[in-house]
């Protein structure tokens, strides 16, 4: 799958990645992806490209599938706010963000259109084969700022992103005497958020959002975590 074209947008909304704490360059090894929450491409583009909004993401996805470029991605797009990832509270610096326009939970949310799906997985695919982003690490925003958002929520098809080689998916429950809240502290969750097993649903068991620790969702976090210390392992051998 080729990348898509991509149309220059850009926005006023950036600035520099920041260091880690001990100085040194802070490595582009997340992709999180959200959706809009607005009613148009041409509202989200106009939103993302104003200065007093002070939001902005690398891409933005139509839905017919026309992709902008908001913000080169060396730099650091302000598009996940106040987030945790794997201990990282940065996570602005070492990601790359793509929105997809969807009016969302507030406008009507509705099915990702085959032409935005398409789109973003030829797009992520490009970015993955060039950065060194596990596939542990491709994300929703809900995934980082579970107390918060819901985006992109439980409509993306996450498996078949995973399938075509965008992030990790688990087949099925496996049987773990681990507690939730410790897997999905190891997989990389916020170990503080109240609605973390809310956002775990959202993205591996869309059909049920309850936030109820039940032995499905906690044998999924279980079978996902083997799939990310699969991950892990392999970029060691790498």
């Amino acid at each position: 799958m080729t990348a898509p074209a991509i149309v220059d947008s850009p926005s006023p909304n950036f600035g520099d990645r920041r260091p880690l704490p001990d100085g040194s360059p802070a490595p582009i090894d997340m992709l999180v992806l959200h959706y809009t929450d607005m009613e148009s491409a041409d509202a989200s583009l106009a939103r993302l490209t104003d200065p007093a909004a002070e939001v902005s993401a690398h891409y933005l996805i139509d839905e017919d599938g026309a992709v902008h470029r908001l913000v080169d991605e060396e730099k650091r797009a302000w598009h996940a706010g106040l987030a945790h990832w794997r201990g990282t509270a940065d996570v602005n610096s070492r990601s790359i963000g793509i929105e997809l326009q969807n009016p969302g939970h507030s406008l009507g949310y509705r099915p990702f259109p085959e032409a935005q799906i398409a789109a973003l997985i030829a797009l992520a695919r490009d970015i993955l084969a060039r950065r060194p982003i596990p596939a542990r690490n491709v994300l929703g925003h809900s995934d980082v700022a579970p107390d918060r958002k819901v985006d992109p929520g439980e409509l993306l098809p996450w498996a078949r992103l995973a399938a075509a080689g965008v992030g990790l998916f688990p087949a099925a429950p496996t049987s773990t005497d681990r507690s939730i809240h410790d897997l999905l502290a190891e997989i990389g969750y916020d170990p503080g958020a109240k609605k973390v097993v809310d956002a775990f649903q959202r993205r591996f068991r869309p059909a049920r959002i309850d936030g109820r620790v039940d032995a499905e969702t906690t044998g999924l976090a279980a079978a996902y975590l083997a799939l990310c210390n699969e991950d892990a392992e392999r970029e060691a051998d790498a």
